[in-house]
């Protein structure tokens, strides 16, 4: 294929995971923004589908936040271990369940900035609580994401906080919230990090780095 702009080629790459992917469900299983934000805080460093096992015993145990501030944080802990760094997790769901209490009144921030400052809150989690549980247009980059856009050679791969910026650039702001869900997708049934095929892959065949793959 002769060489065509990134812009061109997001394009493209787009019409690709449109049609593999029309519809497209969140993969995190919740309830309302306060669920979603403990399932978010939960995946970090640990598979959507080990979080979607844990989350109906916790949310169980206290699926708001006004039971969840009320249960020891050593309780969470237990429940919560499959999911990998439960004392840390633990005490940020525990604390900032107690936080949300105090200063939102029991609801969970529409802003950045004021999710950013939530414990155990990073860019990326907020990124997905303003997407998905408000509709606000953001780009959540996970490891996966920041892996397929340099594949791809929509990004030079420095680190997720420059790939953001540049699949902002390349895609329109209106599709944000769907594709960064679509390339999620695509990733684990098309384009694994691992035992990849690059001859078979939808996008990688037309579009990818044919080293460092």
């Amino acid at each position: 294929m002769g060489h065509i702009s990134k812009k061109e080629k997001a394009k493209q790459i787009a019409g690709i995971l449109d049609a593999l992917y029309p519809q497209i469900q969140i993969p995190l299983k919740h309830q309302d923004p306060y669920t979603l934000l403990i399932a978010v805080l939960l995946s970090a460093q640990c598979t959507d589908a080990r979080v979607n096992k844990i989350t109906p015993s916790l949310f169980a145990r206290a699926g708001n936040v006004y039971d969840m501030a009320n249960v020891p944080a050593e309780e969470i802990e237990e429940i919560i271990r499959p999911c990998g760094l439960s004392p840390s997790k633990s005490k940020a769901i525990s604390r900032l369940s107690n936080i949300l209490i105090e200063k939102y009144n029991g609801k969970v921030p529409h802003t950045f900035e004021e999710l950013e400052s939530l414990p155990g809150v990073g860019h990326k989690t907020a990124s997905v609580v303003m997407s998905q549980a408000f509709g606000y247009p953001a780009f959540p980059v996970d490891t996966h994401i920041h892996r397929l856009a340099y594949r791809w050679g929509l990004s030079s791969g420095k680190n997720v906080v420059q790939t953001e910026r540049d699949l902002k650039r390349l895609f329109p702001e209106h599709s944000w919230n769907k594709i960064h869900l679509q390339i999620i997708y695509f990733g684990r049934e098309y384009c694994p990090a691992r035992s990849h095929s690059f001859t078979t892959c939808p996008i990688c065949s037309k579009y990818g780095r044919k080293s460092l793959l």
